[in-house]
């Protein structure tokens, strides 16, 4: 049996401008065949019209239409799981870092394959003189990729810029507009003579369209930079590895609505944060229409396992690092979809039960305010076995008080939060304590809407510990995220 390699997949965006994006490509195709690897590339190339190209070398351009399109582009090719892609365009490199922020897919730098063309060009110092447009010019790209080291800048003086380098680029009869010779690369011939006149070694074409025509200003005697030469070098090269995911914690939600803007809160409550930008990412499938676990896990109400499952899913292809769940009787379904998921349910029961197992002594008593599709179930009744404590239920009739509670036309459900439901829930919170309890779970997500975590909740003369499973674990998922990688700051717990 023969075994194919995986062909490495390289995703080239044109239209920016639209000859620079064919010139690199062509450069890559050219390569491969010389060095006879054609065989284990796999390349993609897309083109499309966008409002974006008139006046982008200026100063002050708007950019906002090339951001997107570059956005937009690098997500079709994540569909083709292409593994870098290379951006052919010195403008688009001064905002690569927003982009990357928010794609795993790494894009290769042209700023890094020509600082490292000239470290093997030059082991010493170096004078490079660089031609780019007016905005490359202003937004300082060069000077932030050479500072500190041993190679200096020069750029033509203000009118050369003007009539030389930009004409030659932008001008009626200006490279962009297809000219690639006579007048256009005349001037640009003449800016290269004045750099080399102010003492430079060496040319560095800082614009892709210039790149085209290196060349013939070689042949002019030039020693000019083929930087599109250049990026295809470095990209085949580097196989850039993809990049890590941003920390992003996924949220079934609607089971219930109101329990799921209650987790939030909690997860940002719980977060250290001194402006927006230190906050963890959150993606919520919001989904109410998700049938109802108790009525599937005490009757014959419609299975929810497909619905939570697509849930799951959808938030695993939105990139979601874990995913939370707050709804306790959901969790019945979790063993059964979590095998087929690529990313962790963090488990509310078994963080509520290693939080009691961590901050209170064996033996104590616990009991159990749930639905009684969650009592049923025995999903905490599992989740505690083994554990060196006991764990209570309420009796029956004041299940039932627990249930009305929730789901009674005044219930939780139904958006109250005091009167009837808040009599049923404190009713049955006292039965178990008579019986013992000294720790109370709050094993609906409804609940701690009516009564908020607390150590120390007096009843009945004494105090005791009210434990809200969705306030556990959100700190959890806050203590999960990946801290280090936080691009502002430390992500810290709030006691």
């Amino acid at each position: 049996m023969i075994t194919q390699h995986p062909k490495t997949r390289l995703g080239i965006i044109g239209g920016l401008g639209a000859l620079a994006g064919v010139d690199v490509y062509f450069k890559l195709v050219r390569s491969l065949a010389r060095e006879g690897i054609s065989e284990d590339y796999e390349l993609f190339f897309e083109q499309h019209p966008f409002d974006g190209n008139e006046n982008s070398g200026g100063e002050k351009p708007n950019l906002n239409a090339r951001k997107l399109y570059i956005f937009d582009m690098i997500r079709q090719f994540e569909k083709h799981h292409v593994e870098s892609v290379l951006v052919p365009c010195f403008i688009s490199h001064t905002f690569i870092r927003e982009l990357q922020t928010e794609i795993t897919t790494p894009i290769v730098s042209i700023m890094d394959a020509l600082r490292f063309h000239l470290k093997e060009q030059f082991a010493g110092a170096c004078h490079i003189g660089v031609l780019a447009s007016d905005y490359v010019k202003s937004k300082k790209l060069f000077e932030n990729t050479f500072s500190g080291g041993d190679i200096t800048l020069s750029y033509p003086d203000d009118a050369i810029q003007t009539d030389c380098v930009m004409h030659a680029i932008y001008g009626d009869q200006g490279i962009k507009a297809g000219n690639l010779r006579g007048a256009a690369v005349d001037l640009l011939h003449q800016a290269c003579v004045h750099l080399l006149d102010r003492g430079a070694d060496v040319i560095v074409s800082g614009a892709t369209d210039i790149a085209i025509v290196a060349d013939l200003l070689r042949s002019r005697g030039i020693p000019i930079v083929d930087t599109n030469q250049v990026y295809v070098d470095y990209a085949l090269r580097n196989r850039e590895k993809p990049l890590p995911r941003s920390f992003k914690i996924g949220v079934v939600g609607g089971v219930g609505p109101a329990a799921t803007v209650d987790f939030m809160n909690k997860i940002i409550h719980n977060t250290s944060a001194s402006r927006d930008q230190d906050h963890i990412k959150i993606i919520v499938e919001h989904n109410p229409k998700i049938p109802d676990r108790t009525a599937n896990l005490i009757g014959d109400g419609e299975d929810p396992t497909i619905a939570l499952y697509a849930a799951c899913k959808r938030l695993e292809d939105n990139d979601a690092a874990l995913i939370a769940i707050p709804c306790n009787t959901a969790h019945a379904y979790v063993k059964r979809i979590q095998a087929h998921l690529a990313i962790p349910i963090v488990n509310m029961l078994d963080e509520t039960v290693a939080y009691i197992r961590q901050q209170f002594a064996a033996g104590v008593k616990v009991g159990l305010l749930a639905t009684s599709g969650t009592i049923a179930s025995r999903v905490y009744h599992e989740a505690a076995d083994g554990q060196a404590f006991e764990l209570l239920v309420p009796d029956d009739i004041h299940q039932a008080r627990v249930m009305h509670a929730i789901y009674g036309e005044e219930g939780i459900k139904a958006g109250y939060t005091d009167g009837t439901c808040r009599d049923d829930l404190m009713a049955a919170l006292l039965h178990l304590v008579q019986r013992g309890a000294t720790v109370i779970v709050l094993g609906c997500t409804e609940l701690p809407l009516l009564l908020k975590q607390d150590l120390a909740f007096p009843v009945a003369g004494s105090h005791i510990a009210l434990l809200d499973p969705t306030t556990i674990l959100a700190r959890s998922c806050v203590a999960r995220s990946d801290i280090s990688s936080q691009q502002h700051g430390s992500v810290m717990l709030v006691s």
